[in-house]
């Protein structure tokens, strides 16, 4: 009698654990989307640019699968691969988490850069990526940033930038917030140059990245629905002791304040981009 209970409960809990393991299975499959709560298989998403078939929603990209999106097949070659994070304010186990992100995401940093094709047109190309600290910006971000534009600088080539930050690294300190200015000086020698810089400002794109390089394009772009601000509104709120619209932070709000030139989708952003290379081209 006793023997045949725990053999009912280990069959019992054998099922449960079969159970989980097909509910995690299927939880891997399928992503739900935020906006119109569908849920959605995930080989189709990506198959999709990872937007969502239903409403539109652009997803967050790492920086792997927008290079895939922007660059010409077999063209990207990475610049700054040599630049790596340190810690210069001896911050406890900040290059644990970054070493284990690089683990994660395999990627080196919040930021990869190279030179690509896109349509057969030559640029250099940096993109942030989220999964990595929020894209936050540190020293080893600014300069893989600076690099990119100093080589296309170098090779008269148009800069194009694809942002998505939650701003300076706080691990860093004020080294993270030199980056903006370091940055921004860059661009500065680019535009000297009469050399075409693109800003792309994705989901979010904020605090000192936004304060920044992001903010300096010859044309800024946008995706739909992205949040792009500074600071959070209830600071804003409480600094200015006024009550902001609703929306202000989106790139709707901002193409119609002047503040971006363009939203495009994301189906549309390769032929965009390309098409303003073409009609920059000095002849």
């Amino acid at each position: 009698m006793i023997i045949e209970k725990i053999r009912k409960v280990n069959t019992k809990e054998t099922t449960r654990k079969k159970n989980e393991k097909a509910s995690d299975m299927m939880i891997g499959k399928w992503v739900k989307c935020d906006e119109c709560k569908e849920i959605i298989y995930k080989e189709e998403l990506h198959k999709n640019l990872s937007v969502c078939p239903n409403c539109g929603k652009h997803f967050r990209l790492s920086a792997r699968r927008r290079i895939k999106q922007i660059a010409d097949e077999g063209t990207f070659e990475i610049i700054g691969k040599e630049i790596i994070t340190k810690n210069p304010l001896e911050f406890e186990g900040y290059l644990k988490k970054v070493e284990a992100l690089r683990e994660k995401t395999k990627i080196e940093e919040a930021v990869t850069c190279g030179i690509c094709e896109i349509e057969g047109q030559r640029a250099v190309l940096g993109v942030m990526d989220s999964n990595f600290l929020m894209g936050s910006m540190g020293s080893a971000v600014g300069e893989k940033i600076t690099l990119s534009i100093e080589t296309a600088i170098k090779e008269k080539l148009p800069f194009i930038m694809f942002c998505v930050s939650g701003g300076a690294r706080m691990q860093e300190g004020i080294i993270s917030l030199m980056q903006m200015a370091k940055t921004s000086s860059a661009i500065a020698r680019l535009h000297q140059e009469g050399l075409l810089y693109i800003s792309i400002l994705t989901d979010p794109t904020t605090g000192g990245v936004t304060a920044s390089f992001a903010s300096l394009g010859d044309i800024i772009l946008a995706e739909p629905k992205a949040l792009i601000g500074f600071a959070g509104p209830r600071v804003i709120e409480q600094t200015i002791k006024q009550k902001l619209p609703e929306g202000f932070q989106s790139s709707e709000f901002l193409l119609e304040h002047g503040f971006i030139d363009k939203i495009v989708e994301r189906k549309d952003m390769k032929s965009t981009i390309a098409k303003l290379i073409r009609l920059h081209i000095k002849r």
